[in-house]
């Protein structure tokens, strides 16, 4: 394993994005706070990984060709 990964398993990517989700939101009138915005980033990065996950299942059943063993 090359210690390489998605960027949508980064929390620091979910991280920023949520930053700056939050800083757009309090410019409506809605704060979040660093806990709040911590916690959206562990549930994001677990929503990504459980999607990617059903997308590899899925590309998996619609492939045209199937696997083979050794």
């Amino acid at each position: 394993m090359d210690g390489m990964k998605a960027w949508y398993q980064s929390k620091t990517v979910w991280g920023g994005l949520i930053a700056v989700a939050a800083s757009l939101l309090q410019v409506m009138g809605i704060k979040l706070g660093a806990d709040m915005q911590a916690d959206l980033a562990d549930i994001a990065v677990t929503l990504a990984g459980a999607a990617g996950g059903l997308f590899a299942i899925y590309g998996r059943v619609a492939a045209q060709s199937g696997i083979r063993g050794k």
